[in-house]
């Protein structure tokens, strides 16, 4: 459906048949779409009655999303080929044009026990410090409901990724492969901007306790903007692979 390195996506959505009573001849189609507008795109009927299966597919420099803060955007590529129900959410946080109550309030630096490019450090510890940014996506106004847990890659440097079925969710600065898949990773910061992040990391915090674990919360938390890219824009498309 995509040409050269991933993109551009001829067709960008997709659709299946796969209620047998319901699809009739139609049972086992699969359609390939093309949306007028990816971070908006096209929905009908959902639930366990409808008939159809839909999902995403973003190219090169597009699905890119960003988490706008007063120390920068961090430039977010979503993944529809693994956490569908995920972006799905945040496209709609994106539809309210707004995210009041959406914010970061823990940070938590490499420590000594991985270096910048977010490799563990022989013989270092696991945190704490745990080497990322936490907050929340639960903007006020919106009921939330949990999202189910979705086959999505390991926790990597970048990574964007849902505490327990959300709307808590961090922005890890290391390769925690220690954590395997026990999180959904539904997209990642392009890697220009995790210095951003790390700027994040570095503010003041306060210690506390949860659940036995010490943390790092924020004295003061940042504010979160989620706002839609233009996927035309240079710099994001050398980016966006």
């Amino acid at each position: 459906m995509c040409t050269g390195n991933d993109g551009p996506c001829l067709c960008d959505s997709w659709v299946f048949c796969g209620n047998k009573q319901a699809c009739g001849s139609k049972f086992g189609e699969c359609w390939l779409k093309k949306q007028k507008d990816t971070l908006a795109p096209d929905r009908h009927e959902k639930g366990d009655k409808t008939m159809w299966t839909s999902g995403l597919v973003f190219g090169k420099g597009e699905g890119i999303i960003g988490m706008e803060t007063d120390y920068g955007t961090l430039h977010i590529k979503l993944l529809p080929e693994c956490s569908p129900h995920s972006v799905l959410y945040i496209l709609e946080l994106l539809s309210l044009k707004h995210c009041a109550g959406c914010e970061l309030y823990r940070a938590e630096t490499r420590g000594q026990s991985w270096d910048s490019h977010g490799n563990h450090i022989k013989d270092a510890s696991f945190g704490p410090p745990f080497a990322l940014i936490q907050g929340t996506l639960n903007a006020q106004g919106t009921a939330f409901e949990k999202l189910p847990g979705e086959f999505c890659p390991t926790v990597r440097r970048g990574s964007v990724a849902w505490v327990g079925s959300g709307p808590e969710f961090f922005i890890s600065l290391a390769n925690h492969v220690e954590w395997k898949k026990s999180y959904t990773v539904f997209g990642y910061v392009l890697p220009e901007d995790m210095e951003i992040a790390e700027k994040i990391a570095q503010l003041p915090t306060k210690s506390d306790v949860w659940n036995n674990i010490k943390v790092a919360v924020l004295e003061k938390p940042v504010s979160l903007l989620i706002r839609r890219m233009k996927n035309s824009e240079e710099d994001l498309n050398q980016s966006a692979k």
